[in-house]
């Protein structure tokens, strides 16, 4: 089965949205645009060097994956910049261990989501699930972070269930 073909199949028999690039030898104008009329969604002509392969599938998958356009999140007046994993409260710079960048990753992510303990440790530690009081530290040491001394805390124990995030009492967009 030819690369077409299998684009075609993949877009209109199976369904899928997967980022295809087509790597081929031929190049003129026509076979390029009958890839994409076949569903490619990049394509390059040979030869090519494994540099440029490897750029153009990153830049695939973060726009597959809804990356491209934003590299920071906010909530409230928290900005958490992903590029360079830094976070600034109300444009002051906060320093966090990189466990706590990660918490706090995951609740921007969804902030007017109920994480439970199971979810967070997952999403954070992955297949080595910390000590039983670890997450707790890290969501403390989060708090005291971004809070300041009176301030109600962004990050919201939810008793039972989990944590989120809250401003002032009120879900912020």
């Amino acid at each position: 089965m030819d690369g077409l073909t299998l684009c075609r199949r993949l877009r209109e028999e199976a369904g899928r949205d997967t980022p295809v690039l087509m790597l081929t030898a031929r190049d003129a104008l026509d076979d390029k645009l009958e890839g994409f009329a076949h569903g490619a969604d990049d394509y390059l002509v040979k030869p090519f060097s494994l540099k440029e392969v490897d750029a153009r599938l990153g830049a695939l998958i973060k726009r597959y994956r809804g990356r491209v356009a934003t590299m920071d999140l906010r909530f409230a007046d928290v900005r958490l910049d992903l590029s360079r994993m830094t976070v600034e409260r109300a444009g002051r710079p906060v320093k966090l261990p990189p466990k706590c960048l990660q918490l706090l990753r995951v609740l921007m992510q969804s902030p007017h989501r109920t994480f439970s303990r199971t979810e967070l440790e997952s999403e954070v530690w992955g297949e080595e699930l910390p000590d039983s009081d670890t997450l707790r530290t890290h969501i403390y040491t989060l708090r005291r972070a971004l809070g300041e001394p009176g301030e109600a805390s962004l990050v919201e124990t939810i008793h039972g269930v989990g944590y989120r995030l809250m401003a002032n009492g009120h879900d912020a967009k």
